[in-house]
């Protein structure tokens, strides 16, 4: 969720190695393999990877251009630098408590305070009914078991590939307020994740939000790519940019199995 998004700009330091990397020239140019599963099939990214196509809350035309190269070396330049420009809340990221409290805000409850033992441990992924939003009745469905502390939550917004298309869908699939004021009254996670930009509905985005971050314990993580992820138990770890006042912060999700 993202209404007035903290505008983040990062350099991004690349130097190419004679040993790894070729120059340039002929045939000799290495190719570069991109991955999704890693490890034989032990490791799965659940990261989505950011490209100008990439959907933003509200937007019809995805995130458009934001990385460019600041300094070239095909224009004399030592290096190639590369810089980004992108709101915290875009792709795969974490909310922290301040997203919806002011007072937490101005407090300091920013993603650099996240607990990384919430973030990095044992986790289930879960089939949601294709039919619903995530209720309190469709939490008691779904039978997680006590002492569950993460749980990540497969719904039709996989299905349908809203993650894939640049244009924003607001009927995408979330929490409802009671449905998360029921996990955070009758169960033991701490970190949700869910596969859209928002961990709640579009009609009830705030009552949900505020349901989840008021005991600031509960840790939100959104934009999941859950795509060729089968329900089970994974072991789940996420790691937000340390953004020092930033309300939420793009993440790196992995699954290892």
């Amino acid at each position: 969720m993202n209404h007035q998004p903290l505008l983040l700009t990062l350099s991004c330091f690349f130097l190419a190695s004679s040993s790894v990397y070729s120059s340039g020239g002929g045939g000799n140019t290495p190719k570069p393999v991109r991955r999704e599963v890693y490890g034989n099939g032990r490791i799965f990214d659940i990261t989505h990877r950011y490209t100008p196509d990439l959907p933003f809350y509200g937007s019809k035309n995805g995130i458009g251009h934001f990385l460019w190269l600041q300094l070239s070396m095909k224009n004399a330049s030592l290096t190639n630098n590369s810089e980004f420009d992108l709101p915290v809340h875009t792709g795969t990221h974490v909310d922290a408590p301040g997203h919806v409290f002011d007072d937490y805000f101005d407090a300091g409850f920013d993603v650099d305070q996240l607990d990384l033992d919430v973030l990095n441990g044992p986790a289930l992924v879960v089939d949601v009914p294709r039919d619903s939003n995530i209720t309190a009745e469709v939490m008691k469905s779904l039978n997680i078991p006590k002492g569950t502390r993460r749980v990540l939550f497969k719904t039709l917004n996989t299905d349908r590939r809203l993650m894939h298309r640049k244009e924003f869908d607001s009927s995408f699939v979330g929490f409802t307020e009671d449905g998360a004021k029921w996990v955070v009254d009758n169960t033991d996670i701490k970190l949700v994740g869910t596969d859209y930009f928002s961990i709640a509905t579009y009609d009830e985005a705030i009552p949900a939000h505020v349901a989840f971050l008021r005991g600031r314990e509960i840790i939100p993580v959104e934009g999941l790519k859950l795509d060729d992820i089968q329900p089970g138990n994974y072991s789940v770890h996420c790691l937000p940019l340390r953004l020092l006042g930033a309300e939420g912060a793009p993440t790196r999700c992995i699954l290892i199995k």
